[in-house]
């Protein structure tokens, strides 16, 4: 156990691991050492950034929280501490049964631990992060909660109303990142073409994104969790002739069956989906749309998943993820539907569309072969260096491994020659 030593371990999305950089920040500002992620947590102290998104994810933060507590039993830890989405939806259950936990804070009370440890906040940081990723890329999330309604999403019970960031302090952010290395901006958040309605009245995502773009040192934009309902078409010119901004966009459909999308409460129809996505195609030249898919919501029959089936192997995004429907407390699905597709049903339906997706993103990787594309360097092993392309985001999308024939720097761009492909990977040599 070492003194003075906060181990904190962040679960869940992206949106969290902010939170966990900026509680980070302050810690590390009243004196303690800080492991993000340890393999070997050997602090005294331990915080934990929980998810409560979907069955898995509870699952999977319950059983942290139960291996610290575990700890604290054998007086190898002093203090444990839950934070998060998970202690934000079932804190009074939580407290109960979980005693070794000091104390759970809600999603936005992680202020508190600080004062709760005896120590200050430091307003003068509040913009500040401690990077627990590489120093050239950093995620910027521009606003909290979400508005829409989705039959079976819990995060607005959790999160509450979308609130927008001011665009002013948005950019005194970038501009401290940039200043501290960061190259590469991950804009996120829940409802990313939502952004500026309520504070601007407004959307405001393609000025916010121009803005940004405007500030020196900027390197690479890449823009997550876009809605498909009323896109912003202003946003489509603004990637397109950007430079800086990646030609990417994550866009969540979730499903495209007029009958599903209905039950989905997405206020959106297969018609209307598909002009969007002609529309995003013939605007940005090259783009590559990045996807959500979801398989099993209640209601959905062999046919309604054929015809997506259809839709994914006609339209061929370049970036696909997907995942069976998870039945969750106090959703629309909980009050009005029964949860009534079978678990094996639902994987093997995940199963056949991930079988396709590999085929085409085997296809697609199959069309770069040849080419000079610019990459990031973010990391090395013992035989290649490991990088990405615009199209590419941290951790979900695909790597570019480099042969190690020169020596490259982490944290720079290169030209490569694409040289070979995987399915979800390329080969490439430095040109």
């Amino acid at each position: 156990m070492i003194k003075n030593r906060i181990d904190v371990i962040t679960l869940g999305c992206s949106k969290n691991l902010v939170d966990s950089e900026m509680l980070m920040r302050q810690l590390l500002d009243n004196g303690y050492t800080i492991e993000h992620d340890s393999e070997n947590p050997q602090g005294e102290i331990a915080v934990i950034n929980t998810c409560g998104f979907i069955g898995d994810a509870k699952e999977e933060s319950i059983n942290m929280i139960l291996l610290f507590a575990e700890q604290k039993n054998q007086k190898k830890l002093k203090k444990l501490f839950v934070m998060g989405c998970l202690s934000e939806r079932y804190m009074t259950e939580l407290s109960q049964e979980i005693p070794e936990v000091d104390k759970f804070y809600g999603k936005f009370a992680w202020k508190d631990l600080i004062t709760d440890l005896g120590k200050s906040y430091n307003q003068e940081l509040s913009l500040q992060r401690m990077l627990s990723t590489p120093n050239h890329y950093a995620y910027l999330k521009i606003s909290e909660g979400c508005n829409r309604t989705c039959s079976y999403c819990s995060i607005p019970h959790i999160t509450g109303k979308y609130t927008s960031r001011p665009m002013e302090e948005i950019e005194e952010e970038v501009k401290n990142l940039v200043e501290s290395g960061v190259k590469e901006f991950q804009f996120i958040a829940q409802d990313l073409t939502y952004y500026g309605l309520d504070i601007y009245k407004e959307m405001k995502i393609a000025e916010l994104v121009k803005r940004i773009s405007s500030i020196q040192g900027v390197e690479w934009i890449r823009l997550h969790y876009a809605y498909p309902g009323n896109f912003p078409m202003d946003l489509l010119p603004v990637i397109r002739e950007c430079d800086n901004v990646c030609k990417y966009l994550d866009i969540a459909l979730q499903h495209i069956s007029d009958n599903i999308l209905k039950k989905m409460r997405r206020n959106i129809t297969k018609e209307e989906t598909l002009q969007l996505i002609a529309k995003i195609r013939e605007e940005v030249p090259g783009i590559h749309l990045r996807t959500t898919l979801m398989v099993g919501h209640p209601g959905e029959t062999d046919e309604d998943f054929d015809e997506m089936l259809d839709f994914v192997k006609e339209i061929k995004f370049e970036r696909l993820g997907a995942f069976p429907y998870s039945h969750e407390e106090d959703t629309f699905c909980d009050k009005n539907y029964t949860d009534d597709i079978d678990p094996e049903v639902k994987q093997e339906r995940l199963n056949k569309l991930m079988e396709v997706q590999e085929y085409i993103a085997m296809s697609t990787n199959e069309l770069k072969v040849g080419q000079n594309l610019k990459v990031i360097i973010d990391s090395e092993t013992p035989d290649y260096y490991i990088a990405r392309t615009e199209f590419d985001s941290p951790h979900v999308d695909d790597e570019v491994l480099i042969t190690k024939e020169n020596n490259l720097t982490i944290g720079h761009f290169y030209n490569v020659l694409i040289t070979s492909a995987m399915p979800f990977d390329l080969m490439a040599r430095v040109v």
